[in-house]
C-alpha cells in the first residue's frame, strides 16, 4: 500500500484516469504510482514510459493476469 507522511501534499480527486487497468509493457498515461490488480505490488512509473513487463513479477494464477492500476498520480504542473 502506498503512504506517505505528510497529508498536505496530497489531494483527492476522481478522474477516469484512475479507473483504468493497464496491461504489461503499455506506456503509463501519466506520472505516478501503480498497483499491480492483482497481487498489490506497486511501482512508480515517469509519464509515457513503459510499465514493467509481464515477466516483472509472478503471482499465482489464482489472482489473476498482471494488470498495472494508478493509485497516486504525480502532478507536474506548475502551481
Amino acid at each position: 500500500m502506498a503512504c506517505y507522511k505528510e497529508g498536505t501534499y496530497l489531494t483527492t480527486v476522481g478522474g477516469d484516469v484512475f479507473d483504468t487497468d493497464h496491461r504489461p509493457a503499455t506506456h503509463a498515461p501519466v506520472a505516478g504510482i501503480y498497483r499491480c490488480t492483482g497481487c498489490g505490488r506497486e511501482i512508480a512509473a515517469a509519464a509515457q514510459q513503459p510499465l514493467p513487463a509481464e515477466s516483472h513479477h509472478h503471482h499465482s494464477l489464482n489472482k489473476g493476469s498482471v494488470r498495472w492500476r494508478l493509485i497516486v498520480y504525480a502532478n507536474q504542473e506548475p502551481h
